[in-house]
């Protein structure tokens, strides 16, 4: 994962005449969570467009719920670069390596915590890449920003927006006039039945840990409140200053973290810069919830269906299809038919560049369709229905309107991280060599025997391809084949 110094951004300039050419076309409009509408998106500043969005605590392996907001952002993130330049955007995604959880399974293995998390980073990262998720610049680590989260408590005590009691820091609330403002709830209504631990040294029940002892064999660092550990909120704004600076564009994550995450780092990240200021970020978004049945997915419900297992399963793109088939803010049914739609799918587009492959290959930007759609705060149902516009005209147009056609199909799905193999390699379903020259042989066996009118052998072969998961599609200009499920 990329570990370049945020300083190396600091002072990166794009071509002036390419960063303002891009913004001339692009209108991109967010749905804002704190302003509960969608505001046209302007960058502070086009040469150095920043993102936060919250990543893994890892413990163990991702669920599929966990990947939208990957994926999500992603779309986002690449359309971003598209716009202003790759190297303009830098995007940062933090890993939370010490927690409760994290804790509890390094004692039940009788090993240290990074060895639980380097493993499932390593795998958390490999599944995401298989998902199409483009690396982020930054991969920020709780526990590589001890230094800078001990500095921001620091500053918070020394404010008076934060007070020591009993080996705990604590945000004080009542110090920040506009905390609720992000989720919308008022103080009593955050107490109420939220996640608030209720403890007697706190002034207010609202009051949040910045720090804590650590327990009997649990990490533990030196601080001037005593030896323990950070909390959880306060290690995304620290991350968020160290690696971006504040304040940031757009900060990302799913509706569960609006309240408290999200809502403690906006307190914390104000607080520290002297109030108001310094802003915290300037636009917020939040994907909605992947449902199974009647809940949410969750580890803790044991309703999950993992990355890892499905990856296995599935090809990447047809997993991120299914993931993106819905917009990003609004519910999501996840079932079994669900990737069976998304490969039928991707086999319609990856068959109208297979039927198109002897077209004169043009270098085009993505359609205006699809940019509008996308930039209408992220509209992947839509921009997927003008993908199929654009393929039904690669299979019904000729000439050059038809080579047009299929230029922008594929900058636009490639836009989207679809269409990112060849279609003979798509429609081989990712068999190994030894089966793909199987295949070869039997189908132009079938060709050989059907030439021959010697239809008992044409028919025993299709049985043979038949049982090798693989489905045969004749035309006049011959035959081709694709693997119907993963082998």
């Amino acid at each position: 994962m990329a570990s370049r110094s945020s300083e190396m951004y600091m002072g990166r300039k794009p071509s002036p005449a390419t960063v303002t050419q891009r913004q001339r076309f692009m209108t991109l409009s967010l749905f804002d969570t704190m302003a509960r509408e969608k505001r046209t998106f302007v960058p502070q500043n086009p040469e150095r467009v920043t993102i936060y969005v919250c990543g893994p605590t890892v413990y163990n392996y991702a669920h599929i719920g966990n990947a939208r907001p990957v994926v999500a952002f992603d779309v986002l993130f690449r359309l971003l670069r598209h716009t202003y330049g790759e190297d303009a955007v830098i995007y940062a995604a933090n890993v939370t390596d010490v927690d409760d959880k994290i804790n509890r399974k390094a004692a039940e293995e009788g090993v240290d915590i990074s060895v639980i998390t380097e493993r499932y980073l390593t795998i958390y990262n490999a599944d995401m890449a298989t998902l199409g998720a483009l690396p982020p610049t930054f991969q920020p680590r709780a526990t590589e920003t001890i230094e800078a989260i001990k500095d921001m408590i620091g500053r918070l005590v020394a404010k008076g927006s934060a007070y020591a009691a009993e080996g705990h820091v604590l945000f004080n609330t009542q110090s920040f006039a506009d905390y609720g403002k992000l989720s919308g709830r008022s103080l009593d209504d955050m107490i109420a039945g939220a996640r608030v631990e209720v403890a007697p040294y706190k002034r207010h029940p609202a009051d949040f840990v910045l720090w804590k002892p650590s327990k009997q064999d649990e990490p533990v660092w030196d601080s001037p409140w005593g030896a323990g550990r950070p909390g959880w909120h306060i290690e995304c704004s620290a991350m968020i200053e160290q690696t971006l600076g504040l304040p940031i564009d757009i900060h990302g994550g799913g509706n569960d973290l609006i309240f408290p995450h999200h809502e403690n780092e906006l307190a914390q990240g104000v607080c520290a810069h002297d109030g108001h200021d310094v802003g915290y970020s300037n636009y917020w978004l939040h994907n909605g919830f992947l449902n199974f049945g009647d809940e949410k997915m969750s580890k803790s419900l044991g309703n999950v269906v993992l990355v890892h297992d499905l990856v296995a399963q599935a090809p990447g793109e047809a997993i991120r299809w299914a993931l993106l088939i819905g917009h990003y803010r609004q519910p999501l049914e996840w079932s079994g038919t669900l990737i069976e739609q998304a490969r039928k799918n991707l086999d319609r587009l990856y068959g109208a560049l297979r039927r198109s492959s002897e077209v004169e290959v043009l270098d085009l930007p993505p359609a205006a369709s699809v940019m509008a759609a996308l930039e209408d705060d992220l509209n992947t149902a839509q921009a997927m229905a003008e993908l199929f516009a654009l393929a039904g005209q690669v299979e019904t147009e000729k000439g050059e309107v038809r080579a047009r056609a299929r230029a922008e199909l594929l900058a636009s799905a490639q836009l989207m991280g679809f269409l990112t193999q060849d279609p003979d390699v798509w429609f081989m379903g990712g068999v190994d060599e030894a089966t793909r020259e199987r295949i070869d042989q039997l189908v132009a066996d079938r060709i050989t025997a059907r030439a021959a009118k010697d239809w008992a052998a044409a028919d025993l072969i299709r049985n043979e391809l038949t049982a090798l998961n693989v489905e045969v599609m004749d035309s006049a200009s011959g035959a081709t084949w694709r693997i119907k499920e993963p082998v």
